[in-house]
């Protein structure tokens, strides 16, 4: 006897939105919305962006509804829709991006919002002057590092889940990670010697 696959509660509404169930397509997207956003803010660090392209997304998922197969959960094959999409976006804006960030350094080389004076005078301040610069060097790795980071780290996604996002391997996935987290940690090692 051959084993039945034990479908999520998503995955099912998919299947009946496929078939045309539009009430079960808009309560999967009511969902995920905000996971969906979250994920995409992490990718583009622009919220306008993210719910622009949450929202074609959303278009994608429904033009798309017919050709959907239950061979990944449907949270997966969402995040891999996110994602790509994400990744073309970053393709695309990646020289507005760059020049937005030159524009963000003063000629001396001192970051705009840190010239009041006020640097150090403040733990906080500190703080988010630290978590700036962890997130700066998130954005400034490649892009396929840099969704496999934001989705390993900041989404807590397995291996799998990853993988299958950005259609490819566990083993590349791995590689992917370690070869940001060694960037990450030559970037970012002086935070480490700071705080001790």
């Amino acid at each position: 006897m051959t084993a039945v696959p034990v479908l999520d509660a998503d995955t099912m509404m998919m299947l009946q939105a496929r078939e045309g169930d539009t009430a079960s397509l808009e309560t999967l997207l009511a969902k995920h919305r905000r996971h969906l956003v979250h994920l995409l803010y992490r990718l583009v660090q622009n919220q306008a962006v993210a719910e622009e392209l949450a929202q074609e997304v959303f278009l994608r998922v429904y033009l798309s509804r017919h050709r959907y197969e239950a061979s990944a959960k449907f949270a997966t094959w969402l995040n891999r829709i996110a994602t790509n999409r994400a990744l073309n976006w970053l393709r695309d804006e990646k020289h507005a991006r760059r020049s937005e960030s030159l524009e963000s350094v003063t000629p001396t080389g001192t970051r705009k919002q840190f010239q009041s004076g006020a640097l150090g005078a403040d733990s906080g301040m500190r703080r988010e002057e630290m978590f700036a610069e962890i997130r700066g060097a998130v954005s400034a790795l490649p892009e396929r590092q840099r969704s496999a980071v934001v989705m390993h780290k900041y989404l807590e996604m397995d291996y799998v889940s990853i993988a299958e996002a950005l259609s490819t391997t566990v083993p590349s996935v791995k590689s992917i990670l370690f070869r940001a987290y060694s960037v990450l940690r030559h970037r970012l090692g002086h935070l480490d010697r700071c705080r001790a």
